[in-house]
């Protein structure tokens, strides 16, 4: 048996961010899944119940978390669900609790910059990743059809190990402004704390 699940809704607090005794970094969040239904009558599409749910996340999760979801934004979660109950001045309560493998916001209410976040592990001989992040709204053309993007085909063909990668790119979706990206903490350079 499978307790796998994958739930579509939108985040309804903040991200409460901490650490555990044994120093692992956890994040969570509370998340509403409202199940809609056709409404012949009334010709529209009406809301039926909302499910609740506490997300929580681990390690690098926690962090991305912290830094990538934000209340009232439309999130999909996978992870694995647990049902907590405790007792309270004699009454008993239950919680609906997914233990999150990946959340990732749900495109079809918005738009997303991915920023890759650096690893732990070795890195390869060429450093660090030369990718800049584009927004959505990029024209493609046809050198772009391999699906790599233009700046995968800048940096190969304009820059062959020959010097130094050009550095990342964050580009704001709101203001178009383009901020410098820290490859090794993921944080943008310049940034107010």
């Amino acid at each position: 048996m499978s307790d796998n699940i994958t739930v579509r809704g939108f985040v309804v607090t903040e991200i409460t961010s901490s650490t555990t005794p044994g120093g692992v970094a956890t994040a969570s969040f509370r998340i509403g899944s409202t199940t809609r239904r056709y409404d012949r009558a009334a010709n529209a599409w009406v809301d039926v119940n909302t499910n609740w749910f506490t997300v929580q996340g681990y390690r690098q999760l926690a962090g991305n978390l912290g830094c990538s979801i934000r209340k009232g934004q439309r999130v999909i979660v996978v992870g694995k669900l647990k049902m907590r109950s405790w007792e309270n001045a004699g009454r008993i309560y239950h919680r609906a609790e997914i233990d999150a493998e990946a959340v990732g916001h749900d495109l079809m209410f918005g738009s997303a910059n991915y920023i890759r976040t650096a690893t732990h592990g070795p890195q390869s001989a060429a450093g660090p990743s030369p990718f800049v992040t584009e927004g959505a709204d990029q024209e493609r053309t046809e050198h772009d059809q391999d699906n790599h993007g233009a700046a995968y085909d800048q940096h190969h063909e304009g820059n062959q190990e020959d010097g130094p990668a050009a550095p990342s790119v964050f580009v704001d979706d709101v203001t178009g402004e383009e901020a410098e990206l820290d490859e090794q903490t993921g944080e943008l350079k310049g940034a107010a704390a």
